[in-house]
């Protein structure tokens, strides 16, 4: 029997190196401890974070802060407005900023749906925090 190595040098618990120092994030999530894992996450990587708890909050904020906001993570499922007509408006009106949405609600043709309606990526929650950093840092560069 061939004796197996493992090689345990890769810590999952590491963090990924990012900088997003002076990058402003704005998280549209209604769900509390959704956003609070998402704030913790994109803040350990220096980002400044801005809450939206709907898409209605989202576009006001988007409004009120032109040209402030770098990304955005859109749930899909909010009260007031949902995130397809959210991202609807701000891409109308701004066309550069990336948006990435993420549901909890998964079906095998949600990324096709999402990418087809404007988004620019798509996340299912939960949220494996590793692709979260590469999707956000991909969308950032």
């Amino acid at each position: 029997m061939k004796k197996i190595e493992k090689d345990y040098s890769y810590d999952s618990r590491r963090q990924p190196e990012y900088d997003w120092n002076n990058r402003v994030v704005l998280i549209t999530e209604d769900e509390e401890v959704n956003f609070f894992y998402l704030k913790t996450l994109l803040q350990k990587a220096d980002a400044t974070v801005i809450r939206a708890k709907n898409g209605k909050e989202a576009v006001d904020i988007i409004t009120r802060y032109e040209g402030a906001i770098d990304l955005i993570l859109m749930d899909l499922n909010m009260p007031v407005m949902d995130g397809y007509e959210a991202m609807r408006i701000i891409k109308s009106k701004h066309p550069s900023i990336p948006i990435i949405a993420q549901t909890a609600y998964t079906m095998n043709n949600d990324r096709h749906k999402c990418l087809e309606a404007g988004f620019n990526d798509y996340i299912a929650k939960p949220i494996n925090r590793l692709a979260l950093y590469r999707m956000v840092n991909e969308n950032l560069s």
